[in-house]
């Protein structure tokens, strides 16, 4: 084995990895409840294997009220009927294993149900132990929750507040408590001896909270309790762990994810969401997107120290309108802008993220009344701004925009009237559109968008350069993103057109050989014409 080759060895799995978040409830229903289920996801786990992916990253299946679908969590150890049985979690992980999948838990420690049996036991019996598990106050300050309104709520029979950052019935727990952070470590491990294969970590970023102070993010015990995590759980295993932090900066970023500093692998930074927000508002009010400021994001990501830190590289999840509808063209330019933005990011250092149906350029999914929206922050923010005076076609405007409705509507696994998700009613509208966008049909579309994330995932496993290579930014007009890839055997070129309309490129580069390009590639790159959303990666001469 070659100096190279060993420690290429050496590495952790996720580095050359591809990961695909699955929404449960709206990926695939066995039993025509209309609610999807674990045995649907075993049934196509030999799509997904097709696809090429690494792991899948689960969300919340554990049993919970579903105030926030799944984000509430009453017992960690049990799985929610309505998506099956602990036998049928054991028999996922067993058969995603034998199909070189692992399975990414999603873990939520911020806070739990108010159905907990700790929170129960914490309200009853004010002096046990459990009460100290949560964050109680005597008077409420000004902290706000992520839902709408006071982040504290009055508990009548105990004459006390407690804390909840989302919504009431998920109250905070209090990571002050050595004991609390023993009973999050042994349901940790209880899964790990499942055999999964990592974390996503949930808000992680809050557990070191100092609500008397009114921080939430980022307080001043948050490292070390990560660093007790690893050691008292996954440290000495070749693990997965990501952090959600939506406060992540290129300075603190790293603080997770140097691994001499044993604590995470990586976190989601979400600096990209902000860029179609007004500047100061929240995310409903909403801007058309600057490109100049797009680049300079995803730029500025990859100036990270990556041999002491590492990135994750996502467009879509379960919290974000979908990418095609947001930053591409869901119209005329559905495929080709899926495509650019595929590239864009699939091209990027750092571990890719695909949600389900972005690999077939799923789309949002526009509601006309107040009535067809499930999502808990959606109308809260619908009740809250209406009682201020907002029109409600403006309200409903924003969440077409933004709300997370977007990306949770059933996955279209074909054109009839339930996409083939499902032989009963839908818990969530069906898009329409799932006539025109569905699995069957990409499959039988040598050129659709399936094949082409298949063919960047390919390119993933086998190409060192987009796991070690360097990157650098190329100077082009606002509408282009162009940069370069570069490690000691190869040498590549990634350009995009981010725009609907034809950008002029002048790059000194020769291409030996196209990769992968969703346009015809120009001989001449000197002075090429992009056409609308095209796209292209390509080895250089070196």
């Amino acid at each position: 084995m070659t100096a190279e080759q060993n420690k290429q060895a050496k590495e952790p799995w996720w580095k050359q990895a591809v990961i695909y978040q699955i929404y449960p409830k709206s990926f695939q229903d066995t039993n025509g409840d209309g609610i999807g289920d674990l045995q649907g996801i075993i049934k196509r786990l030999d799509y997904l294997q097709g696809l090429g992916i690494d792991a899948i990253w689960l969300c919340p299946v554990y049993k919970s009220p579903g105030v926030d679908n799944g984000y509430d969590i009453a017992d960690y150890e049990a799985i929610d009927p309505q998506y099956g049985s602990m036998a049928d979690m054991d028999e996922l992980i067993r058969e995603a294993k034998k199909r070189g999948i692992r399975i990414v838990m999603d873990l939520v420690v911020n806070h739990t149900s108010d159905q907990h049996p700790w929170f129960i036991e914490a309200r009853e019996h004010p002096d046990s132990p459990e009460h100290d598990y949560y964050v109680w106050a005597d008077k409420a300050n000004g902290l706000r929750s992520m839902f709408s309104g006071s982040a504290w709520e009055y508990d009548e029979q105990l004459g006390q507040y407690y804390l909840h950052l989302f919504a009431k019935q998920q109250p905070d727990l209090n990571w002050k408590n050595p004991a609390l952070r023993r009973k999050v470590y042994d349901l940790m491990n209880f899964w790990i001896d499942k055999g999964i294969g990592g974390f996503r970590m949930d808000v992680i970023e809050l557990i070191g909270k100092q609500p008397e102070k009114e921080i939430t993010a980022n307080g001043p015990k948050l490292h070390e309790y990560l660093q007790e995590m690893h050691r008292e759980t996954f440290g000495d295993l070749d693990f997965l762990t990501v952090g959600e932090t939506w406060g992540a900066t290129l300075d603190n970023a790293p603080l997770y994810s140097d691994p001499d500093r044993k604590e995470l692998s990586m976190v989601f930074q979400f600096e990209f969401t902000e860029l179609d927000t007004q500047k100061g508002k929240e995310k409903w009010d909403t801007r058309q997107l600057d490109y100049g400021e797009l680049k300079a994001v995803l730029a500025k990501w990859q100036r990270l120290d990556f041999k002491h830190s590492w990135n994750s590289l996502f467009w879509n999840n379960h919290d974000l309108p979908r990418i095609v509808s947001r930053f591409g063209d869901d119209g005329q330019y559905r495929e080709r802008s899926a495509k650019m933005l595929a590239i864009l990011l699939h091209g990027l250092r750092g571990t890719p993220y695909i949600y389900q149906g972005e690999e077939i350029g799923m789309t949002n999914c526009p509601v006309s009344s107040i009535d067809e929206v499930e999502d808990i922050e959606a109308r809260r923010m619908y009740q809250e701004r209406l009682a201020q005076g907002s029109r409600k076609e403006d309200l409903i405007k924003a969440i077409n925009a933004r709300g997370r409705d977007n990306a949770r509507t059933p996955m279209q696994w074909d054109g009839s009237a339930s996409a083939g998700f499902t032989t009963g009613q839908p818990w969530l509208a069906v898009n329409p559109n799932c006539r025109e966008i569905n699995v069957a049909q990409a499959l039988e579309d040598p050129d659709s968008i399936y094949y082409f994330y298949k063919k960047l995932i390919a390119l993933r496993h086998q190409e060192r350069i987009l796991t070690d290579g360097s990157f650098e930014l190329l100077e082009t007009a606002d509408g282009v993103m162009a940069y370069r890839r570069e490690n000691a055997a190869d040498k590549w070129l990634i350009v995009c057109n981010l725009t609907g309309k034809e950008q002029q490129v002048s790059l000194p580069d020769k291409v030996k050989e196209v990769l992968l390009a969703n346009v015809p590639v120009p001989e001449d790159l000197g002075r090429a014409v992009l056409p609308a959303y095209g796209a292209f990666i390509a080895r250089l001469e070196k």
